[in-house]
């Protein structure tokens, strides 16, 4: 039989067990990015299988390179943790930071929709928007490409439509599914351009010269890439990221991993165009 006394006991202890469970999820959910990462010694971020020259996993080693890996190796170092690694994709990076199953992943760009649930760092690089034209084009300005004549591909959706719709709106523009059909499109002579970020489009011009000329239209405009976070009311992990972030900018860290990682692309630093700026 429970007494009154016995009940009263049973609820006391209640209590105090859920207003102990209470404190510790409060604990749990103020613990800092950072502090969670020098706590545990190490440094997760996500990486992508396929991403070269951002990111690649070996086909025969399993090994991982890209100047992201060595960016992220020297901000462990840096921390003195060890760094960890989640295979994920560009679209699901954004979730497993909501998720908390990664500290950092380098490589977005700040679109609209992704700033409305994570944060980002600084620019970590910026990348100029350039186009693989046909060799019988002549065009070297966004004016010049900015013609009712001019045929150009884009990935539809991307930060390539963004920019060709921003500067040459009267050209015949064909908004592909992917960046892979528009190349398609380009070698079949159904565009006369094809748009892409820099760094990637010198990885597509080392594997197929005849594609067309790689031309960097003036004025230049750039996009940029940064490091993502998990948003949380602390900002002492971004803040030392961005600060870690722009000294490595500063010294010339970034643009010399970078460069060097451009070979897993087949391009090397002489292929680089003049004025090449990160």
């Amino acid at each position: 039989m429970i007494t009154r006394r016995t009940f009263g006991k049973i609820i006391g202890a209640t209590a105090i067990s859920a207003s102990t469970g209470t404190l510790t999820v409060a604990n749990a959910q103020s613990t800092s990015s950072l502090e969670r990462v020098k706590s545990s010694g190490t440094l997760r971020i996500g990486v992508i299988a396929d991403g070269a020259p951002y990111y690649q996993k070996g086909l025969s080693d399993g090994k991982w390179r890209g100047f992201y890996i060595d960016i992220c190796q020297k901000l462990a170092e840096d921390l003195g943790v060890k760094l960890t690694m989640l295979e994920t994709t560009w679209g699901n990076s954004v979730l497993d930071l909501q998720a908390e199953k990664i500290d950092v992943f380098f490589g977005l760009n700040p679109t609209p929709e992704r700033q409305k649930v994570i944060d980002f760092s600084e620019p970590v690089f910026k990348n100029s928007f350039t186009l693989i034209a046909k060799k019988s084009v002549t065009a070297r300005t966004w004016d010049d490409f900015n013609k009712p004549e001019m045929r150009i591909g884009v990935d539809a959706g991307s930060s390539h439509d963004s920019a060709i719709a921003r500067h040459a709106p009267n050209a015949q523009v064909s908004r592909l599914k992917t960046a892979s059909d528009v190349t398609a499109a380009l070698q079949a002579g159904r565009v006369d351009a094809q748009c892409l970020v820099l760094v990637l489009a010198l990885a597509l011009r080392s594997k197929n010269p005849s594609l067309g000329e790689l031309v960097i239209p003036t004025p230049v405009d750039f996009t940029t890439s940064h490091a993502g976070f998990r948003r949380e009311d602390d900002q002492s992990w971004r803040q030392f990221v961005n600060s870690w972030i722009l000294k490595h900018r500063d010294n010339g860290f970034i643009k010399s991993t970078i460069t060097r990682n451009m070979e897993l692309v087949g391009v090397k630093e002489t292929d680089l165009p003049p004025g090449f700026e990160i």
